[in-house]
């Protein structure tokens, strides 16, 4: 069964054909990097400028005289260390309790076969449908006096990690994962006297570390750059995370100083990406074909 391709293998034989297809395919690899990595660029080098230059019409691609104070005057006046600190807290909270919860949940959905399990699975995905915005009161209002036990959860990081529990996406991106192994696997598991537990723990989680990695970055990736949320329970600014505290704190604060706050917040998440992009790859291929 042949494959077809835009270029057919007969034009990629002749010199002609190659030199043709190598320039184009580099013209279009060079264009798609600079659409990417240009903001980058001008972001970084913005906190470089001066406060004249940095408003200057037509601006300067690049700074005339270079000012790396910029970026400690960030991390001094914009208390960036508390903050990012908070915000790791708050992450790194939310991705344990999720990926907790959500896979206890889609390892039950997928392998257990629950009473009602579709029902309960239906559920779960009609929440997608909610938009999140008309979710946001009935959550204020749960943490703000919790049920059962009536105490406030405001200015706690569990606010914050509570509510990233109930992530219907990511437990249905898990249990699909989980459908697609093998049922061979578990019963050989159960034979030699693993109980269901242990079977999750010794056989599903290890062959799963695809998607956990996807679920991971998801997990993390919305909680750092959630804004309206911790707004609302964090009123206590020592304890609001980076995304809310450049808002908060950038009243008085110089568009360059600004600026270098905002390259250094985003540090550690495109560390995340480049350090986990082959697993949130091989995670997307996973979850899109089966056996």
């Amino acid at each position: 069964m042949s494959t077809r391709t835009l270029v057919s293998p007969a034009a990629l034989a002749r010199p002609r054909g190659r030199a043709v297809y190598w320039t184009v395919f580099t013209a279009v690899v060079v264009l798609f990097a600079i659409a990417f990595l240009f903001p980058v660029y001008w972001m970084v080098t913005g906190a470089m400028k001066s406060p004249d230059e940095v408003a200057r019409t037509p601006p300067t691609l690049a700074p005339k005289e270079w000012h790396l104070s910029g970026y400690g005057d960030a991390w001094d006046l914009m208390q960036l260390p508390q903050h990012l600190w908070n915000t790791v807290v708050q992450a790194a909270g939310a991705w344990l309790f999720q990926l907790v919860f959500c896979t206890a949940a889609a390892y039950a959905l997928s392998k257990l076969k629950p009473a009602f399990g579709k029902v309960i699975l239906g559920g779960i995905l009609a929440t997608l449908m909610v938009p999140a915005q008309a979710l946001v009161v009935p959550k204020y209002l749960t943490v703000a006096d919790l049920p059962l036990i009536h105490t406030s959860l405001l200015n706690d990081p569990l606010a914050i990690w509570l509510p990233a529990v109930a992530n219907a996406f990511n437990l249905y991106l898990l249990k699909r994962f989980f459908d697609q192994i093998p049922r061979d696997v578990l019963e050989a598991a159960e034979i030699d006297g693993a109980g269901r537990l242990r079977t999750l723990w010794s056989i599903v989680l290890p062959m799963s570390r695809p998607v956990l990695g996807v679920v991971s970055i998801f997990a993390l990736v919305a909680v750092w750059q959630d804004f309206l949320w911790p707004l609302m329970v964090f009123s206590d600014t020592g304890k609001q995370p980076i995304s809310v505290a450049l808002v908060q704190l950038s009243q008085n604060i110089q568009l360059t100083v600004l600026i270098a706050a905002m390259v250094i917040a985003s540090i550690p998440m495109v560390a995340l990406f480049l350090v986990f992009q082959r697993h949130i790859i091989a995670g997307i291929s996973a979850g899109s074909t089966k056996g």
